[in-house]
């Protein structure tokens, strides 16, 4: 469901009280982001990248409500994400509760297990006439094969949000492109968290800026 373009240019994540952890640099001229870049400016201690995990002593994550959430450790990205890119690592982490986060303001998802990130992508989201609704909404239900009455398209891997068919699903991920409010995602991302969410666990939805 492709509406108009973006410009994307470099994807930080931040979180509350390091803010000097920063996972790529913004690039001068403005506009949505659309590259992680995970070669860490790190000013605290005690924070280690192991190859394919940066860990850190419990740190609190920033959340739509205003809260936050603990995470230990994040994806190590390695190099740029891109349109289409995705990385999906749940080696080594433990047991635990699956929760999304999706920052629409660095145009990227987040998966969690526990306090450990398995998986993160960039993703499109919705325009200034169909936005994507922010909050934290839990998943209202999973279908592998979905079409769109309203829009006559299909969502497949679709994870449902909103009573009114806001979801998260495999897409198109590509400059230029947006979606009537959903969340799209690279299709081989949709069916790794297809396959890591049940109904009920929790969507967070951050704000563009």
């Amino acid at each position: 469901m492709a509406l108009r373009g973006r410009t994307l240019q470099g994807v930080a994540i931040a979180i509350a009280g390091v803010s000097a952890i920063t996972v790529g640099a913004a690039v001068s001229g403005g506009g949505d982001r659309g590259t992680r870049d995970q070669h860490a400016s790190i000013s605290q201690p005690a924070i280690v990248a192991d190859g394919t995990r940066i860990r850190f002593p419990t740190r609190p994550l920033a959340m739509p409500d205003g809260g936050t959430r603990p995470v230990r450790s994040l994806l190590n990205t390695r190099g740029p994400m891109r349109f289409g890119d995705f990385r999906w690592n749940e080696d080594g982490v433990p047991i635990g509760t699956t929760w999304i986060r999706v920052d629409l303001s660095k145009q990227l998802i987040s998966v969690f297990r526990g306090e450990h990130e398995i998986g993160t992508a960039i993703v499109l989201y919705g325009t200034d006439g169909k936005p994507t609704p922010t909050g934290t909404f839990p998943i209202l239900a999973r279908a592998t094969h979905h079409r769109s009455s309203l829009y006559d398209a299909e969502m497949p891997y679709m994870l449902r949000l909103t009573r009114d068919g806001v979801a998260i699903h495999a897409s198109a991920v590509r400059a230029g492109a947006a979606t009537h409010g959903c969340i799209g995602v690279p299709q081989a991302f949709a069916r790794h968290l297809y396959a890591s969410v049940r109904r009920g666990d929790p969507v967070s939805i951050l704000p563009a800026a």
